[in-house]
This record gives C-alpha cells, structure tokens and sequence, in this order.
C-alpha cells in the first residue's frame, strides 16, 4: 500500500461523462474530488462503433456548462470523445485513469478521519500494481455498463474470435461472421458488416426484432433480411462456439453456421459489484440499486449513484441526457448535510 493517502470530500467511481459531470458539479460547488477509472476517461463511449452517431443532439449530451458545438445536428464518436477530454481538461478534473477501485468500506475512526462525519475508505491498483488507499466524505457509483457484458453461457464463448462488442467492419471484409442479437447494437452492426463485404448471419431468440429498434433503421435491415444478403435466424438460441463454427437451436433444429468471427451483442448488465459489498439494497426484479432519485443517495450515508447504474437492469432508462445532473443533485445533498 502506498504511503501517500489521498483525502477528498467526494471520490467517483467511473469517469463517463455522467461521472465527469458530477465532478464538475463538486468543483464548482468548492468541494474537493477525485475520479477513478480502470480505463480511460469515457471508455463506454470509446468502446462504441468507430463510425457510430448518436441519436441525441449535442446540446443534450453537453455537461458542465461548456457548449458541445458540431457540424452536424448528431455528433459522432469522435465528436464525442473530443469533448468529453475538452470537459476534463477545462476543469483540470483529477481523474486517475487505468486505476481500478477494489473496495469501499466505512472509515470511520481512522487516523486522520472526523468522528463526526461518515468517511470512506478506498483501496484501488494502479496498472503497474501499485495499492492506493483514499479516504474521501463521500462517494459516487457511476461505473456504467460496459464492462459486465451479459453472457450466453455456452461452450466456446471465450475464445479469440468471440467479441462482445463491434467496433467495425473493416476486420470482417469477405468473412463469414454472426452477430448474436436483434437490438440496435445487433442491427448496426450487421448492416456495417455488411458493407463491408462480411457474409452475416443474425441469431435472435425472439421471433421479430427488438421493438427498440431505430424505425429509420428498420426497413433498411427488413429490407436486407428478405432479399438475403443478411441471413436471420429468428426463434434460435446459440449452443456451441467452435474456432470456425456457431451452433445454433430453433425452428429448423439444430444448425452449424460457419463463423471466424463472433460478436455477441447482447447487452450488459450493471455493475453492482462495488454497492453489492457495501451491503446497499438491489431489487432483484428491476436491478435498481436503492436509492432517492431527488437526491441519489443510497441508504448508506455518503453513497450515491450516478448515471445508468440507477437504471437496473433497464439501459434505455438513464441515458447521459437525463444522467448528467446526477451529479448536481449529489452535490446539493452533500452540502444541505454538511450544513446540518
């Protein structure tokens, strides 16, 4: 454990933009903050398809009071990601990225705590293996969702050619791929695959598309899907993953497609690891940590949560549009109760 121990009075966990924000919002507001990510600052956004763009505006995706300007209506990944390092860079945000937190528990009664207040103790590695200890008045889940993809649990799901995501087609010009899914993470990837010359094949379990689904995408991979040069299989669940070949079970029985490349696109689940140990309330059905959305704080004095973590198991509930002030709620709480 390293010697130096950091004390802040807000510590956030995940620096997306949701995280960001709240930190923008402790700056603001006097409050000294730290940021923690084990990766770089808005890998979820990262993570997305190279050319993707988004379905919100610019304007509802800005935080911190700092114009999101574009050339077009939709910003795109890149757009994105120039931002939000303008964001951090703008406010000088402390965020200490590649650094994984590994636990949270009450310090109170530490060296160098006050009896009075409810502090936290932080441990976190950095990626060259070094342990930190930070000691902070409060802190603030916003660890997304990118990182605890939902699994199918089957044979071969973890070889090499298996990916839980898709970045872009370019690496599957002329190969035989399937894409496991039928929402628009699924569908998009497919119609890109596409152009780039894959020869796709989508496995859905239900027997229509996701709802969801972009209504100006939909005929494009209706469109797709009937003439052919996308292969549905609709009501069909995977069994097996081989190094060249996808099993699959439904309408037709069993099915071996041939497949050097895998893109699971199946979701994700929130990660609630870290309120988990904590001991904070989760509701089985919903996935929703407990909290007071007035406020988000948990049931744990100085817990909070920020963005699509409040949102269970329901991704489409908390965007960044309706999750950035988050952050300005916890924020006001934490000084209504240092007030008290």
């Amino acid at each position: 454990m390293s010697g130096d121990v950091t004390r802040v009075d807000l510590a956030i966990v995940g620096a997306g933009p949701c995280g960001l924000a709240a930190a923008v919002a402790a700056k603001r507001a006097g409050l000294s903050v730290v940021l923690f990510d084990r990766g770089p600052i808005v890998a979820g956004i990262a993570s997305y398809p190279t050319y993707m763009t988004f379905f919100s505006t610019a304007e509802r995706l800005s935080i911190g009071g700092l114009p999101f300007v574009v050339a077009d209506e939709k910003p795109t990944r890149r757009d994105a990601l120039a931002y939000y390092r303008s964001v951090a860079s703008h406010y000088d945000l402390p965020v200490r990225q590649y650094e994984t937190v590994e636990t949270v528990a009450p310090a109170t009664g530490d060296a160098g705590t006050e009896a009075a207040s409810v502090r936290w103790r932080i441990t976190s590695r950095t990626r060259s293996g070094e342990a930190r200890e930070t000691l902070a008045r409060a802190v603030c889940v916003a660890t997304g969702y990118f990182g605890r993809p939902n699994r199918l649990g089957v044979p071969g799901e973890e070889l090499p050619h298996v990916q839980h995501g898709y970045t872009e087609g370019h690496y599957a010009w002329r190969e035989p791929v399937v894409v496991v899914g039928g929402g628009n993470s699924a569908v998009d990837a497919a119609l890109e695959l596409l152009r780039s010359e894959a020869r796709v094949h989508l496995v859905h379990f239900a027997d229509d598309l996701d709802r969801g689904v972009k209504p100006w995408v939909r005929p494009v991979i209706a469109n797709r899907i009937h003439d052919e040069s996308i292969v549905a299989h609709f009501g069909a669940r995977v069994t097996a993953i081989g190094p060249e070949t996808v099993t699959i079970e439904g309408p037709k029985g069993v099915e071996t497609l041939h497949a050097t490349q895998v893109y699971l696109l199946t979701g994700y689940l929130p990660e609630t690891g870290l309120l988990a140990d904590l001991g904070v309330p989760i509701d089985p059905d919903t996935g929703i940590p407990a909290h007071d959305p007035a406020t988000m704080a948990t049931p744990l004095p100085g817990i909070y949560l920020a963005g699509v973590i409040a949102s269970g198991f329901d991704a489409n509930k908390i965007f960044i549009e309706n999750g950035r002030d988050h952050g300005d709620r916890i924020v006001a709480h934490l000084l209504a109760s240092a007030a008290h």
